[in-house]
């Protein structure tokens, strides 16, 4: 008698072709642009190497001081004839709270890494699948972000001359912000558009909102931008502007993605089809040189 091959349900997934929307081609080109099962070494390697070049590249952009501040004089002026100039109000009534505002300065030191890499390793670990295409969105928007420190300089409020901003983290001695003591040294001070706290953050909570089943998780997704946005400004790191310069940058990461993979990056499968055995033979794996399937060694 013959044998019937049935196919489990949680199989399916698996069998199907790779459901990219747009056809990218043959050759090299079709394989990059297919979603492929991320590897852990080359991530860490990636995201390393990425994050040096970037502060390497943001720090290496003249601070040009002068044209820095006068680009913060036109902002504030700006703000203030559409009427959205509120930043220093905000900033002097969290500054009344020390809790409050200590706690908003460790906010803005820490968790624009943290929360980042942690929607980083959740992707590589319950979306594989889309894990490549949103990773590509995060290093676009900052990509574009660099272009807008160099041909930008703008002095954050808290630098600006007579505008009446408190340093928070100068007033209390908030520990390992690049603001602050030493570290202020080793970091550009006047590249603060577009503010790359919103473009992360947003970038983590549209993620979170969109992929994470538990309905607590996607509130929290929403709330970590909202909250980055009156922290950027509490702590007078940044204008108003600088958040829609973020957003910006973000949409042009979203637009990349796009354009590569034919599709948005939450659109695509969330696991990654295993790889086929024509394939394998093809890369010289097993079967490859004489073209017939190997005997199972179990009787």
């Amino acid at each position: 008698m013959g044998e019937t091959t049935v196919t489990k349900p949680e199989s399916l997934e698996a069998a199907l072709p790779d459901p990219v929307a747009a056809d990218p081609g043959p050759g090299p080109l079709r394989r990059l642009r297919t979603p492929q099962r991320p590897r852990f070494w080359f991530e860490i390697l990636l995201i390393a190497v990425s994050y040096w070049t970037y502060s390497l590249v943001r720090n290496a952009v003249p601070e040009q001081k002068a044209e820095a501040l006068r680009n913060a004089d036109w902002i504030w002026r700006a703000e203030h004839h559409v009427g959205i100039a509120v930043e220093e109000s905000v900033n002097h009534a969290v500054n009344s709270v020390h809790w409050l505002i200590v706690g908003m300065n460790y906010y803005y030191a820490t968790l624009h890494f943290i929360v980042t890499l942690g929607v980083l390793v959740w992707l590589y670990r319950r979306h594989p699948g889309r894990y490549a295409a949103t990773r590509l969105v995060l290093f676009a928007t900052t990509a574009v972000a660099l272009v807008g420190y160099y041909l930008y300089p703008l002095a954050p409020p808290r630098l600006m001359r007579g505008g009446g901003f408190i340093d928070t983290v100068m007033v209390h001695q908030t520990w390992g912000s690049m603001a602050s003591g030493d570290l202020k040294h080793m970091s550009n001070q006047y590249a603060a558009m577009p503010s790359m706290h919103i473009g992360w953050s947003v970038w983590c909570g549209l993620t979170i909102f969109a992929l994470a089943r538990v309905p607590w998780a996607r509130v929290l997704g929403l709330l970590y931008p909202a909250l980055t946005l009156v922290v950027i400004v509490a702590t007078a790191n940044h204008f108003w502007l600088d958040a829609v310069g973020g957003v910006l940058c973000l949409a042009f990461g979203f637009t990349v993605a796009r354009l590569w993979y034919g599709r948005q990056p939450y659109a695509l499968p969330r696991t990654v089809p295993a790889r086929r055995r024509g394939a394998a033979r093809a890369d010289g794996g097993p079967g490859a040189r004489t073209g017939r399937p190997q005997r199972s060694a179990a009787p």
